[in-house]
C-alpha cells in the first residue's frame, strides 16, 4: 500500500512540473479531433423535409398558414382512427404481454395477421412471407437495399415520392427514373420504362395508388409493366401503402402480385394511410415467391438480417395487429375514401375555374397535382418561385412539384377539411389574379379541346439534375417548355378549360 501511494505522490507530481504540463498541452494542440459526417450522411438528403424548413418561415404573418403540403391523413383531426382500432391498442398495452423485444421479423401472430389480411385468390402467402417493419418506409429500405448495392441502379417513376431516391443515395444506389404520362391520367410510359433498364437495373419500383399523382392502374396497365420485368428478369418492389384506397369507377385497386406468378415480388404496405395511424409506425413487407427465386438467390434469408438492425417494429402495435385488421369494419375504410373523393371532386372543380392552372383529377391515394401554366406566369422562375411567392403572399402551401422531380406542378392533399380548402382557393385565385398575365400563345378550339400544338407533356419536361441541397437555388433555374405533339384525345380531362384566343 505505502509503495502504491508513493508511486501515485511520484507520478502526480511529474505530471504537475511545469515541464510535463507544457508537454501534455503541446501533444494536446498537435492532435485535431477526427470527427466528420459519414459519407452515408452526407449522401442523405430529402427534399421534402428540406423545403418543409425552409418555405413555412415564409409565410405572411397576417394570415393564418394553410398547410397543404403534409401528407398525413391525420394532421387537421378530422379523420381519425375507428374506436375498434385504439380499443385493440388499449387491450394490448393492458395485456402486458408486450413490453418486451419481440423477434425482428415481427411477432408471429400478428405476421400471420398481416399474411391473411392480404392474401387473395392467386396471391395467398403465409406468416413467413411477411416481415413486419417500423413503417413502411423501413419496408421500401430493406427492399431497395436486399435487391441493390453500390453501382447498381433501381428504376423509379417520376413524378416519384422522394424517399425511394433518399434511400438509396446513401448506399451508392442511382435512382433512375421512368415517365409517367399526365395526359393518361399518369400511367406509366412503358418505352420509358424498358430504356431506363440495363445491366446494372436491380429492382423496378411501382407505387399503386400513387403519391404524389393519385393515379390508380389498371390491371392491364399493371400487366404490361409485368411482362417488361419478366422480359428482363427484374424482381419488382410493389409499394402499395394505398392498396384499397381508390375511389373512381373506372379503377379498383389490383395488388400486383396477383397478376403474375413469374415475377417475384416484394410489396410495402401499413397501417398509416387506410387505418389512420402513420405515428404508430406498424408497416409490412410481404415476399410472394412462387418459382423460389427470392429464396434461392439468398433474399429471402437476407431480409431477415437486415431486420436485425432495427429489431422489429413497436411490439404493442404488434400485439393490437390482428384485431385492427379483423375488427376494423369496411365502412370505416369506405367512409375516409368517401370523404377523400368528395374533397376530390371539389377541389378539381375549384381548380379548374382558376385561369392559368390545371388540376388532374385522380383516382386514388390522397393527393391531386396540378399544373401551372407558365405562359400565364412567366415572371415565376419556376413551380418553387410559384410556391415561394404563394407563401410570402398567402399562407398558402402545397408542395413543389420539383419535390417529386415534376416541374411546372405543385401537390395538395386531399385530406384537408372543406372549410380549410375554401378559405385556401380564395386566396389562390387571389394570388394567380394579381401574377397572371394574357398568354399569347394558347389556344383553345369552341369544341371544347386543346389546340393540337399543346399537351400537358409541353410543360412537363422531368428536370434529371439531383435536387440541390439548398432549395432555393432551383429559384434561378430556367424552366424549358418542350412544344410536342399530343392528340387532342390526350387532353380531354382538360375540355371544360375556358377558352382563349390568341389575341388575348
Amino acid at each position: 500500500l505505502t509503495e502504491c501511494i508513493l508511486q501515485n505522490l511520484y507520478i502526480y507530481d511529474i505530471k504537475m512540473s511545469p515541464i510535463s504540463s507544457n508537454i501534455i498541452a503541446s501533444q494536446s494542440m498537435a492532435k485535431q479531433w477526427k470527427i466528420q459526417e459519414s459519407d452515408f450522411a452526407k449522401n442523405t438528403f430529402n427534399p421534402i423535409r428540406s423545403l418543409l424548413k425552409t418555405l413555412k418561415g415564409n409565410a405572411n404573418p397576417s394570415k393564418d398558414l394553410i398547410d397543404l403540403s403534409l401528407g398525413d391523413p391525420t394532421v387537421f383531426g378530422n379523420l381519425k382512427p375507428h374506436e375498434n382500432i385504439i380499443k385493440a391498442f388499449e387491450d394490448s398495452l393492458r395485456s402486458g404481454k408486450y413490453n418486451g423485444y419481440g423477434p425482428s421479423t415481427g411477432h408471429a401472430i400478428a405476421r400471420k395477421a398481416v399474411a391473411e389480411h392480404v392474401s387473395i385468390p392467386g396471391a395467398e402467402v403465409t406468416a413467413d412471407d411477411v416481415i413486419l417493419t417500423s413503417g413502411c418506409s423501413t419496408a421500401l429500405d430493406h427492399c431497395i437495399t436486399v435487391l441493390a448495392g453500390k453501382g447498381q441502379n433501381i428504376l423509379v417513376p417520376r413524378p416519384a415520392f422522394p424517399l425511394y431516391k433518399t434511400l438509396a443515395d446513401g448506399f451508392g444506389i442511382e435512382s433512375k427514373e421512368y415517365s409517367c404520362i399526365p395526359e393518361r391520367n399518369w400511367e406509366i410510359d412503358l418505352q420509358s420504362l424498358e430504356d431506363a433498364i440495363d445491366e446494372n437495373t436491380a429492382a423496378i419500383v411501382v407505387n399503386n395508388p400513387s403519391n404524389p399523382c393519385g393515379a390508380a392502374f389498371s390491371p392491364k396497365h399493371l400487366k404490361d409493366v409485368i411482362r417488361i420485368a419478366e422480359l428482363h428478369k427484374i424482381p419488382i418492389i410493389a409499394d402499395e401503402i394505398y392498396d384499397y384506397f381508390t375511389f373512381s369507377d373506372d379503377f379498383e385497386f389490383v395488388p400486383m402480385a396477383s397478376l403474375t406468378s413469374e415475377v417475384p415480388i416484394l410489396s410495402c404496405g401499413g397501417l398509416t394511410k387506410r387505418f389512420l395511424v402513420p405515428g404508430w409506425r406498424l408497416g409490412w413487407l410481404v415476399i410472394y415467391d412462387r418459382n423460389n427465386l427470392f429464396l434461392n438467390s439468398g433474399i429471402t434469408n437476407a431480409l431477415e438480417r437486415l431486420t436485425q438492425r432495427q429489431i422489429g417494429p413497436n411490439t404493442v402495435v404488434q400485439g393490437a395487429l390482428p384485431a385492427i385488421l379483423k375488427e376494423t369494419p369496411k365502412e370505416f375504410h369506405s367512409n375516409t375514401i368517401s370523404v377523400v373523393k368528395s374533397t376530390a371532386e371539389m377541389v378539381f372543380r375549384k381548380l379548374e375555374g382558376i385561369q392559368g392552372l390545371n388540376p388532374i383529377m385522380p383516382s386514388g391515394a390522397m393527393y391531386m397535382m396540378v399544373h401551372i401554366d407558365s405562359q400565364y406566369f412567366p415572371q415565376f422562375s419556376s413551380d418553387m418561385d410559384f410556391v415561394k411567392k404563394l407563401i410570402e403572399e398567402e399562407s398558402v402551401f402545397p408542395l413543389p412539384g420539383k419535390c417529386f422531380n415534376c416541374p411546372n406542378f405543385f401537390r395538395i392533399v386531399l385530406t384537408t377539411p372543406a372549410s380549410l380548402f375554401e378559405t385556401a382557393f380564395e386566396r389562390l385565385e387571389q394570388f394567380c389574379n394579381r401574377h397572371r398575365v394574357p398568354s399569347k400563345s394558347l389556344k383553345l378550339e369552341f369544341d371544347g379541346g386543346f389546340d393540337s400544338t399543346l399537351s400537358m407533356s409541353s410543360f412537363y419536361q422531368p428536370d434529371t439534375e439531383e435536387f440541390h441541397r439548398q432549395s432555393e437555388a432551383s429559384e434561378d433555374e430556367g424552366i424549358k417548355l418542350k412544344k410536342n405533339v399530343s392528340s387532342v384525345n390526350q387532353m380531354s380531362m382538360f375540355k371544360k378549360r375556358s377558352v382563349v384566343s390568341r389575341e388575348a
